[in-house]
């Protein structure tokens, strides 16, 4: 008997059936973010700070520097990672010998990511990039004083809007447009309220124009703080929760957008009764938002668990946001991506209605008792059986790989 037989055999003794959750898995999708392989550069020749607290921190060699080298990067991480994935593109990823101005890009400069999408059969999201811009520099975007520079943000955001429309309408998948501005105060600001009407105006104008929800699904993101915005950001939780629910658009939930205490896993039942799908960026704070290379730690497990148990796999659209440049970044997009993946058979792999059962009884006992029995339970040997039919290498063999990658770009200037 293989390992995986006898571990089927052994799920089944709790009536589990590893089938069942190997094909849901492969039925998940996970936008990898292309912002972890050049350290968030982009590829623009302009100036300007990357504001709202964004540092990629290293020097580790290999970073890609044109959007040629990061598809390859990217071939090489998908070729690494179970099923079938997304790709998250920010709009300063542009492929193109013109150098538009961020209020004049147009779909034909992304143009080189759709043709290499259809090959590859990957959907791509979409994200407005309202930083590491000259009219950013002071930390305000839509929310500026200026109406000058909020028409110019607005102008971003509805050629973004646009060219999210056109990606999904080219792949015949339904491009994720999140928007997120690092506006906010580094010190006490004394009115808050004329900043947060002013993002709000500039995103119902960036919102105005209608779209095909085939082809276009608009999402909104949140933060607590950044350097630089310290005292109080624009876009807040609350704020952006509130214009979700009256656009019925996606929020967008990010793992270091929130205080370290909280645990981004328990909003998404609350959130849900209120929107009509969910954004996650998937990342490890360190002591704040510094986007760490994700571990199969509680706060993933959790974060998946909610998901499965919850029902809202079909309503929520799981992205990756995370960058170290002190690490291999192709390694980085593997380890984070399958760790994701890790987390969502484990949870595929639980005693879901036996859990169920036991809490509605108050049994919390039996609650109890399963939750720890079941961690004995081999869902390693799972795992490989599912690496193995989508042909992908585990164990020794997956640091092999990646060590060989790295050793082949570490060259790179």
């Amino acid at each position: 008997m293989s390992r995986y037989e006898d571990a089927r055999a052994q799920f089944a003794d709790w009536e589990i059936d590893t089938e069942a959750a190997l094909a849901a898995l492969a039925e998940i999708p996970i936008s990898l973010h292309c912002w972890q392989g050049d350290d968030v550069v982009g590829f623009e020749n302009r100036t300007g700070s990357s504001g709202g607290g964004i540092q990629a921190t290293g020097n580790h060699p290999g970073r890609a520097r044109t959007p040629a080298e990061l598809r390859t990067d990217l071939d090489f991480a998908y070729g690494q990672i179970p099923g079938t994935h997304r790709l998250n593109l920010h709009a300063f990823y542009l492929d193109t010998d013109e150098s538009p101005d961020r209020d004049a890009i147009e779909l034909k400069h992304f143009q080189s990511w759709i043709d290499w999408a259809k090959e590859k059969n990957h959907g791509i999201d979409f994200n407005p990039t309202f930083f590491a811009h000259s009219k950013a520099d002071d930390n305000l975007t839509l929310s500026h004083p200026d109406q000058g520079i909020r028409d110019f943000w607005i102008e971003h955001g509805k050629r973004s809007r646009e060219i999210a429309a056109g990606i999904g309408k080219a792949l015949g998948s339904a491009s994720v447009n999140n928007v997120w501005v690092p506006d906010g105060s580094k010190d006490t600001p004394v009115d808050r309220m004329a900043a947060r009407r002013r993002l709000e105006a500039s995103l119902d104008a960036m919102m105005a124009p209608g779209f095909d929800r085939a082809q276009l699904l608009d999402a909104v993101e949140s933060k607590l703080f950044g350097i630089g915005v310290e005292s109080m950001t624009v876009g807040s939780h609350e704020f952006y929760l509130g214009y979700a629910i009256r656009r019925e658009i996606a929020l967008c939930l990010d793992m270091g957008h929130f205080h370290p205490t909280e645990n981004v896993a328990d909003k998404l039942s609350s959130v849900s009764l209120s929107v009509p799908e969910l954004l996650l960026h998937v990342s490890r704070p360190v002591r704040w938002d510094s986007d760490h290379v994700i571990l199969l730690d509680d706060s993933i497990l959790q974060m998946a668990q909610e998901l499965v148990f919850a029902d809202l796999l079909k309503r929520t659209h799981i992205g990756l946001d995370f960058f170290d440049a002190t690490i291999s970044r192709t390694a980085a997009w593997v380890i984070g991506t399958r760790n994701m993946q890790k987390a969502l058979l484990r949870a595929l792999l639980l005693p879901q209605k036996r859990l169920k059962a036991a809490e509605e009884a108050l049994d919390f006992s039996t609650r109890l008792m399963v939750t720890e029995e079941v961690k004995d339970l081999p869902v390693g040997a799972v795992w490989q059986e599912f690496c193995a039919r989508h042909d992908v290498p585990d164990g020794l063999s997956l640091i092999s790989e990646l060590e060989s990658y790295q050793a082949t770009v570490a060259t790179r200037g």
